[in-house]
């Protein structure tokens, strides 16, 4: 069952009478228990979709649906808040705070249910994808860049959603770093039913996916 789906999705700048697509009538379905890459060059409009699919911006043209309905009607901030994770190949992790805190940070929002012990699930979570104990408790900039990037996926766990984007997840680690964490990926999406959307520049990685596609010039298609 189609999870989260873009539906002829436009987007363009407009220059005078003229129109710069940077998507054009990209369609597409992704359901969960499935990893999927998305494959594309500097400027092939990779960023686009993932602000598109994670309501950071709008289409000019066409439908962001979750589960059957637009996410207009659900509501741009409330499906951010609730449904749909990020992962930053930067981390964006708030540098004065621990591990475990930059974890707790998106619990205090979301609106899904979460248990009360909120803290012990932050630590359940970095120690899943691990991170032990006495790195929770240690300020994030003292952590390495590999150790950063699982607590970024700690946090995106956090929320309890159904959707993880990761945006070049693995750019910044060397190679056997990049095995670890797409390993994760893989596991969250197969074992824990996540609809997890990976994009990346390195074939390598996408092809470490079940479903690979490819945005090349505006047009995504499946990767051959």
């Amino acid at each position: 069952m189609t999870l989260l789906e873009a539906k002829n999705i436009d987007y363009y700048y407009q220059d005078g009478d003229q129109r710069r697509f940077i998507l054009k009538k990209v369609s597409v379905g992704f359901e969960k228990g499935k990893l999927y890459s998305i494959l594309g060059k500097s400027g092939s409009g990779k960023t686009t979709f993932l602000s598109l699919i994670s309501a950071l911006d709008k289409p000019k043209e066409g439908q962001i649906l979750f589960n059957g309905q637009d996410i207009a009607s659900i509501g741009y901030e409330k499906f951010r808040r609730n449904d749909i994770s990020i992962v930053f190949q930067s981390y964006n992790l708030i540098p004065y705070l621990t591990a475990v805190e930059n974890v707790l940070v998106p619990m205090a929002i979301t609106e899904n249910e979460l248990p009360k012990e909120k803290k012990q699930v932050a630590y359940n979570l970095l120690n899943y994808i691990g991170i032990t104990e006495d790195k929770a408790n240690r300020m994030v900039n003292q952590l390495s860049g590999g150790e950063q990037q699982r607590v970024a996926i700690a946090r995106a766990l956090s929320m309890n959603g159904d959707i993880i984007l990761a945006d070049e997840p693995t750019g910044n680690l060397d190679e056997e770093l990049e095995e670890e964490i797409v390993a994760i990926f893989k596991e969250l999406a197969h074992k824990h039913q996540k609809c997890v959307i990976l994009v990346t520049h390195s074939s390598e990685v996408a092809q470490q996916a079940d479903e690979v596609l490819q945005l090349r010039k505006g047009v995504l298609s499946h990767y051959e």
